[in-house]
């Protein structure tokens, strides 16, 4: 098999420099050039400055063949990707004037005069290709320009999906030799290094095919990765992701990626089952994540948010004897939490966490990060779990949501936990 084709992607815009936004049109490229045969070399992000633009653009060149820019495109000031782009490949900019007025009427059908300063999107390169946007006023643009193809696009998420679809991906069908598949498989509740020391084995045997181990608070995600024939590619990706299915069994959740949430809704639907909730150190996040999906409402009826010791024994008919002699933080009490939201909603399941999330509040018998769960059925099953977590306040409500979701899935499905 031939080479594939190595590209570049540079998201332009200084707003995503700082803390507040991030660079999602890379991850989107990226998956749609490697089903097209692509291999994504370098993604950078630069600021809206046109020296900037054209020094990332050199180094682009030395490693890939295709660079596709997104960002800079509008009509205000720091918009400067098209006279970055110009300067760097050496070419004029001219106005086209049909442009202009093709804007205008589309302005004015809507019943506003066009701004003055909307006419820098009528700045064209001169030998680019134009590139039509259905959704906004700036067109992309295609040109091939120092020995590599340089495809310019918008930032708005939607209106470069639109022209990538529309005017680059038709052309790029068969430019390359093969294509990616990815699998993303999701494990909750257990440690990074646990799975590993599971799937080790098998690196051996997929050694040519990349496997990327990644973990966030609660959950460890395992993405497998092949390259080749569509049909080659497939075949082997269904393979390698039996061998990795047959080794974490059940540990596994969802279908194709899925989020936990998402995995739990699934199987509350399948077994008609409902759910409700009692959270106290979490404050909701487990609610979020559920109602997150759509049509959840089918199966979760409600949360008690239960912070306070007064809610837990006003609302959820936790015993104050139970709090005096175990703590609020205790197998015992989130038990008792358990049952009365199960109570409470009268739903099929409920669950449970209570737990010390921090920074303050630990002692040396219950220091910070420690979470009990509970679960209890409409048949009088229950189950009661402790875990210690590490970390800064965030991390142990995160991981405490997901652990939650985790017993919830396994205890519907009946699969121990």
């Amino acid at each position: 098999m031939t080479p594939a084709p190595r590209a570049a992607i540079v998201a332009i815009g200084s707003e995503m420099l700082g803390p507040l936004r991030r660079d999602t049109n890379s991850l989107w490229l990226t998956g749609r050039l490697e089903e097209a045969g692509f291999t994504v070399v370098r993604k950078s992000v630069v600021g809206d400055d046109p020296e900037e633009i054209g020094r990332e653009l050199s180094a682009a060149v030395a490693s890939a063949g295709w660079i596709f820019t997104t960002g800079g495109l509008g009509p205000t000031a720091d918009d400067v990707t098209v006279a970055a782009v110009a300067k760097w490949a050496g070419r004029s900019i001219h106005r086209d004037a049909d442009f202009v007025a093709a804007m205008r009427r589309r302005w004015e059908r809507r019943g506003i005069p066009m701004p003055a300063v909307n006419e820098k999107q009528a700045d064209f390169i001169e030998g680019a290709r134009v590139l039509a946007n259905p959704r906004g006023t700036a067109p992309g643009f295609w040109l091939d320009a120092r020995g590599v193809q340089v495809v310019i696009l918008p930032g708005v998420p939607s209106e470069m999906r639109e022209i990538y679809g529309g005017s680059i991906e038709p052309e790029l069908s068969g430019t390359g030799s093969g294509t990616t598949r990815r699998r993303v498989l999701r494990v909750a509740g257990m440690a990074e290094s646990a799975v590993e020391e599971l799937v080790a084995p098998l690196y051996e045997k997929w050694s040519g095919d990349p496997v990327t181990i990644l973990a966030s608070p609660g959950e460890v995600e395992l993405h497998l990765c092949v390259r080749g024939s569509p049909e080659e590619a497939g075949k082997r990706l269904a393979a390698m992701e039996a061998d990795f299915r047959e080794v974490l069994g059940a540990r596994i959740h969802g279908q194709d990626g899925d989020d936990l949430a998402t995995s739990v809704g699934r199987l509350l639907k399948e077994k008609g089952k409902t759910l409700s909730l009692a959270e106290s150190c979490t404050g909701g996040l487990v609610s979020a994540l559920l109602t997150d999906v759509p049509g959840s409402s089918a199966y979760f009826l409600g949360t008690v948010v239960s912070y306070a010791d007064s809610a837990k024994e006003g609302i959820l008919d936790v015993d104050p004897g139970t709090i005096r002699r175990h703590g609020a933080v205790s197998e015992e009490v989130a038990l008792e939490m358990a049952r009365g939201a199960r109570g409470r909603f009268d739903s099929d399941v409920a669950a449970s966490i209570t737990g010390i999330a921090g920074p303050d509040g630990g002692s040396t018998e219950k220091p910070v990060g420690t979470v009990f769960f509970a679960l209890a059925d409409r048949g009088g099953r229950e189950l009661a779990k402790k875990r210690l977590y590490g970390g800064d306040r965030s991390v142990v409500r995160r991981a405490s949501a997901m652990f939650s979701l985790e017993l919830i899935r396994r205890f519907v499905g009946e699969v121990q936990a």
